[in-house]
């Protein structure tokens, strides 16, 4: 049997309706964006989807504070400029509440491509991973991941295949897009780790 772990817990304020985005199985899935501060008080807007039951026991207005448990999930969204990884929050539970902003993410995934090890111009040292988290039913989800300092050090040694377990947060960051002549203002969601051990089997 496989083994998953992908968890999510995010504590933030409803920034917008709640919109239709696909059906599977029979189930009507919504999307929302949750906007979520951040100690340093930068806030990350951050993709949720959640299941029409879900949203209809509970009906939440804009600022509102809510509480989400999920996993992270991801696709290929195909266009005619090439794929592109989405990534989003599928809410299992969610209620409201008053606590304090919270995301907190814990994943095991295998290193499915090799790491890359780079400097800010500020000098800090980042290693970008992808994570293959696994799904049920022989599928997974390709997590991008950021690692810092001495933990980006020793992940820029691991190969790929190694297992790895994380702690961090998923967070949002923009950038522009070049697509032929003209630029593109998107968004990326990556989980920024706080720690991340190899897996000895």
């Amino acid at each position: 049997m496989e083994h998953i772990v992908n968890q999510i817990i995010l504590t933030g304020n409803l920034a917008g309706a709640p919109r239709y985005s696909h059906e599977n199985h029979g189930r009507r899935f919504y999307a929302f964006p949750l906007e979520v501060e951040r100690l340093s008080g930068t806030t990350d807007t951050l993709p949720v989807l959640a299941p029409l039951e879900l949203l209809e026991q509970t009906p939440a207005a804009g600022g509102d504070t809510l509480c989400v448990t999920g996993q992270i999930r991801s696709y290929n969204n195909r266009e005619p400029e090439g794929r592109r990884l989405v990534i989003s929050v599928l809410a299992e539970t969610m209620t409201l509440c008053s606590a304090a902003h919270d995301n907190r993410a814990e994943l095991l995934g295998t290193i499915c491509r090799a790491p890359v090890y780079r400097r800010t111009p500020l000098g800090r040292e980042i290693c970008d991973v992808m994570l293959a988290v696994n799904r049920p039913y022989r599928r997974a989800d390709y997590l991008p991941c950021i690692l810092w300092g001495r933990t980006a050090q020793e992940a820029a040694e691991l190969p790929v295949g190694t297992q790895l377990a994380l702690t961090g947060r998923l967070q949002s960051r923009e950038y522009i897009k070049m697509l032929g002549t003209t630029a593109e203002r998107r968004t990326a969601y990556e989980i920024s780790a706080i720690s991340a051990e190899p897996v000895r089997e």
